[in-house]
């Protein structure tokens, strides 16, 4: 699956936004990696997009990675040991991905609620490591796949997968699926994705998909989804007192 080169710009845009930079400053064409230093900074993290590499965090912490390989910055312990003095937070080091077509899915229509009593439902049926990635429960959009109607008779239909997203930059959906063990491998995530990723779609956004680089089964929802690897984010938050 290849991007639009129209998308790449659009995720361009947004990303330059996000990480504080000029909003053409991911457009160039160049090589060189961006700075983006801000001694207030909570955050320090480090981002590979489309090939281009940036750093966004308080001065000590550029300087002290001008040095290093993009290699080594995109490994979280890096950025943790960089950060120590300063009282790093380890939040996780990812791949992203973004899809500009409507996912393909076989099968029958899904039955999806944007009940939040049911979003609630379904993450009582998950692990809470789960939960608190997934983010499901906290994100503006979000639907949940049942099983059977969701008819007024039926008071409590079971949940079996949910996707959602964030606006961010108002260009980006930022996107949140998360499925129950025993319901894995059955197809629920990717249908309830391709609800959340047409709804996106429509609202004219660039679907965005964030999974660990240790969760194989999130990176390969993704691309059945139809979502196209365009670099990683490693971050850390810092001690600002």
């Amino acid at each position: 699956m290849e991007l639009e080169a129209g998308t790449i710009s659009i995720i361009r845009f947004a990303w330059a936004r996000l990480l504080g930079l000029g909003d053409g400053a991911l457009d160039d064409g160049g090589t060189d990696r961006l700075y983006r230093t801000d001694d207030d900074a909570g955050l320090l993290t480090f981002v590979t997009l489309f090939g281009r590499e940036i750093l966004s965090g308080p001065g000590w912490a550029v300087d002290a990675a001008r040095a290093l390989p993009g290699t080594e910055l995109r490994d979280h312990s890096t950025l943790l040991t960089l950060s120590r003095e300063h009282g790093g937070r380890g939040l996780g080091e990812a791949q992203l991905y973004f899809c500009d077509v409507l996912p393909e899915f076989e099968g029958p229509p899904a039955v999806v609620t944007s009940d939040a009593a049911l979003v609630r439902a379904l993450e009582q049926r998950c692990p809470p490591d789960d939960v608190a990635e997934a983010g499901l429960g906290t994100v503006e959009h979000a639907v949940v796949l049942v099983a059977g109607d969701t008819d007024e008779d039926d008071a409590s239909p079971l949940p079996l997968a949910g996707a959602g997203y964030d606006v961010w930059e108002g260009i980006l959906a930022h996107t949140a699926v998360l499925t129950p063990p025993e319901e894995r491998r059955k197809g629920y995530a990717q249908a309830v994705t391709a609800v959340a990723i047409e709804e996106a779609m429509a609202a004219g956004l660039v679907p965005q998909w964030r999974a660990r680089t240790d969760n194989t089964a999130s990176q390969r929802t993704a691309r059945r989804a139809g979502f196209a690897y365009a670099g990683t984010q490693t971050s850390v938050a810092l001690d600002r007192t």
